[in-house]
C-alpha cells in the first residue's frame, strides 16, 4: 500500500519563462514540492497569495513591474508566508538586494539551481530542497528585527581576566536562517571606539558572503571584512567567516581557516569557531547565539559558561527560527537571553567594562 506524501506548495517568482518552466519541473520531479503557481512579477505574486495560499515562495529578485524586495515587503506586512531568494547572479547590484528582502522579511537567498546534469548541482538541488521543506514549516509573523542604535540598558556585570592578551577579549557569534537582518541590528549599534573583535559564523548560501560582508559595512561603524588566515585579530574589527571554510582563533589571536570536515553537516562551524576562542581567550570570550536552524555552538557555549565566559541568546521572540538559541539554553548554556537591541547594548557595556580592566 502506497503512503500518500503531504507535499510542500510552491509558488515560483521569475521573470522568465524559461526559469519558471525549469524550476517547476525539478521542483515537482522531487516528489516533495508542488507548484501550484507561478508569477513573472511582485505584483502577480501579490495578487496570487491574496486568493491562494503556498507553503513556501521562491522569489526572484530583477524583474518588471514590481521587483523581488517590492514583493517581499509587501506580503511580509500583510500575510506573511516563508519566502526565499533564488539568485542567479552574484553581481553586487542584486546581491544587495537580496539582503534587502530579507531584511524585509525574506528568510534566506540561494542559488537558482541550474538542473541535474552532475552531482554537484544535484547536490546543490537536495540542499535547496531540504532547506524549503524546513522553511516552509515556519510560523512568521508581522515582525522585523529592528536596525537602529539601542537604547541604553542596563549595566553588564564586570568579567574577570584570563590572562594578559593583545586584545581585552573576543567576541564570537553563531547565526543562521534569518540571520542578516539581526546581525545588521547588532553591528549597527556597536559603538565606534568598541574594543574586542567580533568575528562570526554566518551559515548562508555559497556566493553571498561577499555581499553580507558588504550590505553589514554598509550600516555599521566598525570595519566588516571576510576573514583572512594568518590575520591578526585586532579591536573593534568585525570579521565574517568566508565560504566553505571553518574559521577559529589561533593561540597568537590569529585567524585560523581551514578545509576541515563539516561539522554537524556545516562548514564554516560555529562549533569550531566558539571552541578556539574559548581555548585562546578563556573566561574573556563573550559567545552569542542567535537565530537559526539546528544546534550549531549550543554545545561549545555550555564550555564557555563553565570557564566564566559571558554567553548570550537572542529571545525567541525575535527570531525567525528560535532552533540554536533554543538549544544552547535548553543545555543551560545561556547567561542572558536578550532582543537584537539589548544584546548590542550589552556588548557594548562589556566593552567599557574591559577598558577599565587592567591585564
Amino acid at each position: 500500500m502506497s503512503v500518500a506524501v503531504n507535499k510542500t506548495k510552491v509558488l515560483i517568482v521569475d521573470d522568465s519563462p524559461t526559469v519558471l518552466e525549469c524550476l517547476t519541473r525539478i521542483f515537482n520531479a522531487t516528489g516533495r514540492l508542488q507548484v501550484i503557481g507561478t508569477a513573472r512579477n511582485g505584483k502577480e505574486a501579490v495578487d496570487f497569495v491574496r486568493h491562494t495560499r503556498p507553503d513556501i515562495i521562491t522569489m526572484d529578485i530583477i524583474m518588471p513591474v514590481m521587483n523581488g524586495f517590492e514583493a517581499t515587503r509587501e506580503i511580509m506586512s500583510t500575510d506573511p508566508i516563508p519566502i526565499v531568494i533564488l539568485s542567479a547572479s552574484w553581481e553586487p547590484a542584486e546581491v544587495q538586494q537580496s539582503f534587502k528582502a530579507m531584511e524585509a522579511g525574506a528568510l534566506a537567498s540561494f542559488a537558482k539551481p541550474s538542473g541535474m546534469a552532475n552531482e554537484a548541482n544535484a547536490e546543490s538541488l537536495r540542499e535547496l530542497v531540504a532547506n524549503m521543506e524546513a522553511l516552509a514549516r515556519i510560523k512568521l509573523v508581522r515582525r522585523r528585527a529592528p536596525a537602529a542604535r539601542p537604547a541604553p540598558n542596563e549595566t553588564a556585570a564586570p568579567v574577570a581576566n584570563a590572562r594578559p592578551l593583545r586584545n581585552p577579549g573576543i567576541v564570537v557569534i553563531g547565526v543562521s536562517t534569518g540571520g542578516p537582518p539581526v546581525l545588521q541590528c547588532i553591528l549597527a549599534g556597536l559603538a565606534k571606539d568598541f574594543k574586542f573583535p567580533v568575528l562570526i559564523v554566518q551559515h548562508i548560501s555559497k556566493g553571498f558572503t561577499q555581499g553580507l560582508v558588504d550590505w553589514l559595512g554598509g550600516t555599521s561603524a566598525l570595519p566588516v571584512t571576510l576573514g583572512r588566515h594568518g590575520e591578526l585579530l585586532s579591536p573593534g574589527r568585525i570579521i565574517v567567516a568566508p565560504d566553505d571554510y571553518h574559521m577559529g582563533v589561533g593561540a597568537d589571536e590569529q585567524v585560523v581557516l581551514s578545509a576541515d570536515e563539516p561539522e554537524q553537516g556545516l562548514r564554516p562551524a560555529a562549533a569550531r569557531l566558539f571552541r578556539s576562542a574559548a581555548a585562546v581567550y578563556g573566561n574573556r570570550t563573550i559567545a552569542v547565539i542567535l537565530t537559526g536552524m539546528g544546534s550549531d555552538g549550543a554545545r561549545e557555549m555550555v564550555d564557555i559558561r563553565d570557564r566564566g565566559g559571558v554567553t548570550i541568546a537572542q529571545d525567541e521572540q525575535s527570531c525567525v527560527v528560535y532552533g540554536m538559541p533554543k538549544a544552547a539554553a535548553e543545555l543551560n548554556a545561556v547567561k542572558h537571553v536578550l532582543s537584537p537591541p539589548e544584546i548590542a547594548n550589552m556588548l557594548n557595556r562589556l566593552s567599557a567594562e574591559m577598558e577599565r580592566i587592567k591585564p
